[in-house]
């Protein structure tokens, strides 16, 4: 199931995306458990709207609470979002010129908070390809192989997990699995340490860093996380570095 929801000039409620109400119905969160939520243009929500995902994307869950009563609704979907680097969407375009001051660049970043950063795993900037690269550009893998890879990733994790009825997939591994599941080898480590203190990351990024890391290795069908799955997975987080977008 995908459940597509795009901002329209910050009109977006808090109700609307998480449920609630009078009478309280699921909201967009809701809707696309065990599917994808896709925010388009994420910095044109309201920065209310965006800090209430934040329970439902750490507990999968989301309680609404009421003077009699309380509920939960499930709430275990796969955020996916997109964003332009600034309001003209210009920011570090190869030719074309921004036209927003850095104070405007910073304040439309900076509506996507920290906290919210961590509980995402994977940050990608994408800059415009020009054309002669994109006549140059080889075949790319098929789509089929692609899925059969995933399944065969998808496989190794159920197995790993079929004792533990809570747990099916790396991205529900809980602190307390890492050292069984999730621990790289010695480089992968040394790796590791110099991202979390040259990036000053957080705790919570320390975890989506493991969580990536395990896949990427099963991906590669790979027993052991190793020093090149820690650094791709460390790639993947452009936000948490302060020189984003230069």
């Amino acid at each position: 199931m995908i459940n597509y929801t795009s901002a329209y000039k910050n009109s977006y409620t808090d109700v609307a995306l998480v449920g609630g109400g009078s009478f309280p119905q699921p909201g967009e969160i809701s809707l696309a458990h065990n599917g994808v939520l896709f925010l388009d243009e994420l910095p044109e929500f309201k920065r209310t709207v965006l800090e209430v995902m934040r329970q439902p994307l750490e507990d999968r869950r989301i309680s609404i609470s009421r003077a009699r009563f309380t509920i939960d609704y499930p709430a275990s979907f796969m955020l996916v979002s997109s964003m332009n680097p600034c309001p003209c969407g210009y920011f570090n375009h190869p030719e074309k010129k921004c036209v927003c001051s850095p104070g405007v660049v910073q304040k439309y970043l900076s509506k996507i908070s920290g906290p919210l950063l961590d509980r995402i795993d994977l940050h990608i900037e994408v800059v415009p390809v020009p054309f002669n690269k994109l006549a140059e550009a080889p075949p790319s893998e098929n789509s089929i192989s692609v899925r059969d890879r995933v399944m065969k990733a998808r496989r190794i994790q159920v197995d790993r997990f079929k004792d533990n009825e809570s747990v099916h997939c790396n991205a529900q591994m809980s602190s307390r699995l890492f050292s069984q599941y999730a621990m790289p080898d010695e480089a992968g480590m040394r790796i590791l340490k110099s991202a979390m203190e040259k990036l000053d990351l957080s705790a919570r990024a320390y975890d989506r860093i493991l969580k990536v890391s395990r896949t990427i290795a099963d991906l590669e069908e790979s027993d052991t996380i190793q020093s090149h799955h820690v650094a791709e997975a460390v790639q993947y987080r452009s936000l948490d570095r302060s020189n984003w977008g230069a």
